[in-house]
Parts: C-alpha cells; structure tokens; sequence
C-alpha cells in the first residue's frame, strides 16, 4: 500500500529524520566509545571524586546514542513498509527525547552556576591528581581540555606545574591565558541561552518528525480502511453453458 498527497510528504520526512538520527546516534555511540576506550581519557575513569560528572557524561552520551539508533530504525521500518506498530514505537521514544531536550535545556540556563561550578571543580579534581601522580594520560586529558577552553592551567599565565599541556602561543599572547576554572565558569555562563537554543531546536525537529509521524498513521489507517485487504481464496475459470466463463474458487 503507497499513500499519497500529504502522507507520502510525511512519510519523506520521516525517512529524512530517520536518516539524520542514525548519523547522529552513530556518531554519539562512537564518541562515547572513544572516551572510555581511549588511553587519554583512561585515567578520567579511576579518579576519586565525589560525583564523576565525566563517567556520567560517557554513559548518557552512549545511552543517547543508543536510543536515536533504535528510534532511526524504528522510523525507518515504518515508514518504509507503513507498519504502524514501528511508526508508534518511533513517535513515544521521538516524545521522550524531545522531553528530555527541552528539559535539558531549561535546566543549562537555570542552573547554569551550578553546572560550570561542578566543572570547574572537576577539572581542579583532573588537576590535582596529574600534579601527584604525574599519569601520562592524565596529562593528556589536561592538554585536550586546555585546548578546547584555550587556558592554562589553574594559575593561568603564571602556571608552572603543568606548563607544557597549555597551548602553545606567543610571547603577548602568552598573557593572555587565563585559569581554566575561570574559564569554564565564564564559558557556560556566558554561551548558557545559545546552548538552551541548540536543545530547544533540537526538540522543535524532534516535535516536527513527532506531527508528521502522527500524520502518517492516520493516512494509512485511512487508505486500509478505504481499500481493505482480505484472504480471498485462489480463483480459477470454469466453463459453463453458453460458453461463458467465470471465476469459481479452488476450495
């Protein structure tokens, strides 16, 4: 059964969505297996602090990724074949993650002090232990992160423990380098409304493939309930007086 006019449309759709979560999931499961895997993040997973925002951030960026690979499926089997079963197992989990993304989002901006705080003090966590043990991969971790936020250290440009994971720079703009925690503090506060705008468009495309897989439900139930399909037993020609034929059934 094909249907056509807006169902086809949504149907299109939904295939696009589809394809766009399995990348997505895809990447995020790799990701995520990358980070526990690697040897320069190793020494994340054996550090002693109280709450392991890191591990936490692995093992949500795994499951995450899981869960857009099933939905894509999902979409996909559905769409294709027009099995409604698929197409609502794809539209609950779609509207639980839309939930989460707006949930998420809110919260970056609410809470967003008290997020760059347990950040700031997780990589003070990172900091110290490197300083003890001197772990290479701990010190590869240093210089990722030092990377990424473009700091150094938690002295900044008077920094001398960990001087060789900062960015390399100038001798001007050597002084520019600022303490990490600050700078991961600054960050989020700063960027907290166009992180809630990312999770909150992210939430609108998981709401849009939500109302065309709605659409696309009731476009089949009403095509099946047009044109409904029956086990008619096989059909054979008889011929009978006057030469006429016509179909009788086999049983």
């Amino acid at each position: 059964m094909i249907v056509d006019g807006c169902g086809q449309r949504c149907k299109c759709i939904l295939i696009l969505f589809s394809a766009l979560f399995a990348i997505v999931g895809f990447a995020m499961v790799v990701l995520g297996l990358l980070l526990r895997l690697s040897s320069e993040t190793q020494g994340l997973f054996d550090i002693d602090l109280e709450t392991q925002e890191f591990v936490i951030f692995v093992v949500v960026l795994l499951v995450l990724g899981t869960l857009m690979l099933i939905v894509a499926v999902c979409g996909f089997h559905g769409a294709c074949s027009e099995n409604i079963n698929s197409i609502t197992i794809f539209a609950v989990l779609l509207g639980i993650m839309a939930g989460v993304m707006i949930g998420v989002g809110v919260l970056v901006l609410t809470q967003s002090k008290e997020v760059s705080e347990r950040l700031a003090k997780l990589y003070a966590s990172i900091y110290a232990q490197f300083v003890n043990k001197q772990d290479p991969s701990l010190k590869a971790t240093l210089k990722i992160i030092h990377e990424a936020f473009d700091c150094c250290g938690v002295a900044g440009v008077v920094e001398l423990l960990v001087r060789d994971t900062c960015p390399e720079k100038g001798f001007f703009e050597t002084f520019k380098l600022s303490s990490c925690p600050s700078a991961i503090r600054n960050l989020l506060r700063n960027n907290a409304p166009l992180i809630m705008s990312f999770f909150l468009a992210t939430a609108a495309l998981m709401i849009t493939a939500l109302v065309c897989s709605s659409i696309l439900s009731k476009a089949i139930r009403q095509d099946r309930q047009a044109f409904p399909v029956t086990n008619s037993a096989p059909l054979r020609f008889s011929p009978k007086a006057l030469g006429v034929w016509r179909f009788v059934p086999l049983c």
